[in-house]
């Protein structure tokens, strides 16, 4: 990998892309196999690797779309490695189709037969439908590639055109964009993860979700602002002030995830709800699962709070990464254990978990770093850059 100073640009993408792309091949392809071995069993698997990869790249376009609504200026050397995983969030849209063949193996609700002796499943018929279903997730996939490709192409014009009114056209789409993007958010949430047991509810399920996407992009950005930093870009551009402020979210969002998990749990713990309770019946009686459960708890959140209280830690590249490694790692075991409860009562794990999350992840990753190295690595013209660069942590 070569990395062009003075243009900002890398000159020579190196091997990455092109591992992610060997990589992200071959777990599909070994997915594939696992499908025709274990269909239904591929699909949890499956469900479970294509929100974990959805979650990251829809925290790109929070983390972008707040950037601009608040008109911050220490994040203006990270926006343009955010804006491609925002950008890239399309391709993900081709990984949902597989999902449509595994609709009957996921989702309860599907079956006309269980519809037919279930009064609740008839009462939520109107939403919880295949074709409305099918609509919902196309109309996601249609608003973020927009949200996304807007911001994406006058944040270009802004390379080619240092002006005021491109600055404010990004708050103006941001703006809108981010009541959009709360909404969609929210609804793929319920549609995709908590409809999986379509007897339970939570009306804040969609903040959890929310949470858990914000913390694994400041954890991808910290891994991958390290690794370009690690082979020569960007290396004057972006310093330890900036790792700091990516710390600093990193470890008030760890906080705010376990304010978000907690206060959903007490409330269903105190209601007691049948219809409720049974979501965390599932995730504690069998003891495999109870042993997951503990550790969202305190992989999720005790660690990393633990890991990055002090002020020293967040100023510690070494700390910050094994920090970003191991949230991305409990995010993909939360993402887990919101899923695979679902397929049966004991754990079983299953090589698909694996293959699933590489191949999906491997695609994704490869489609970001084409994007990366197509265009400057910081917005160049932006009027905040230089105040970026000088940024120091009060």
């Amino acid at each position: 990998m070569k990395f062009n100073a003075d243009t900002f640009t890398l000159t020579d993408a190196g091997k990455f892309g092109n591992r992610a792309l060997l990589i992200g091949a071959f777990g599909i392809l070994l997915s594939a196999l696992g499908y025709f071995l274990d269909a239904e069993r591929f699909f949890y698997s499956y469900l479970t690797s294509f929100v974990f990869w959805v979650t990251i790249g829809l925290g790109g376009l929070f983390f972008v779309m707040l950037h601009h609504l608040t008109s911050a200026k220490w994040s203006v050397v990270l926006r343009r490695i955010t804006e491609n995983f925002m950008v890239s969030v399309p391709i993900l849209a081709i990984f949902f189709l597989p999902l449509i063949l595994g609709l009957h193996d996921l989702f309860h609700w599907t079956h006309e037969s269980a519809i037919a002796d279930d009064a609740i499943l008839q009462q939520k018929a109107p939403y919880l439908n295949t074709a409305f279903f099918l609509l919902r997730a196309a109309l996601y996939f249609i608003i973020w590639t927009i949200l996304g490709r807007m911001l994406y192409k006058a944040s270009l014009k802004q390379d080619a055109e240092a002006s005021e009114s491109v600055t404010a056209r990004m708050k103006k789409i941001s703006a809108p964009g981010m009541l959009l993007f709360a909404l969609t958010l929210t609804l793929a949430s319920f549609d995709w993860l908590m409809s999986l047991d379509a007897h339970w509810y939570s009306t804040i399920f969609g903040v959890y979700v929310f949470s858990g996407s914000l913390l694994a992009i400041l954890a991808v950005l910290t891994l991958m602002t390290i690794y370009l930093q690690n082979n020569g870009a960007l290396t004057e551009t972006i310093t330890v002030e900036h790792y700091h402020d990516l710390g600093k979210l990193m470890f008030a969002f760890t906080i705010f995830w376990a304010y978000i998990a907690f206060s959903q749990f007490m409330l269903i713990w105190y209601g007691n709800i049948p219809e409720e309770t049974i979501f965390y019946k599932h995730r504690w009686e069998e003891m495999s699962w109870r042993i997951v459960s503990l550790m969202v708890l305190f992989g999720h959140f005790v660690v990393p709070f633990l890991a990055l209280v002090t002020r020293a830690a967040k100023r510690n590249l070494k700390m910050l990464k094994a920090a970003s490694i191991w949230i991305l790692l409990m995010h993909w075991v939360d993402m887990y254990w919101l899923v695979l409860p679902n397929f049966g009562h004991e754990l079983h794990f299953s090589w698909m978990d694996v293959t699933t999350l590489i191949g999906i992840g491997g695609i994704f990753l490869w489609y970001v770093w084409k994007a990366m190295t197509a265009h400057p690595l910081i917005p160049v013209k932006d009027p905040k850059l230089q105040a970026s660069i000088d940024f120091v942590n009060q």
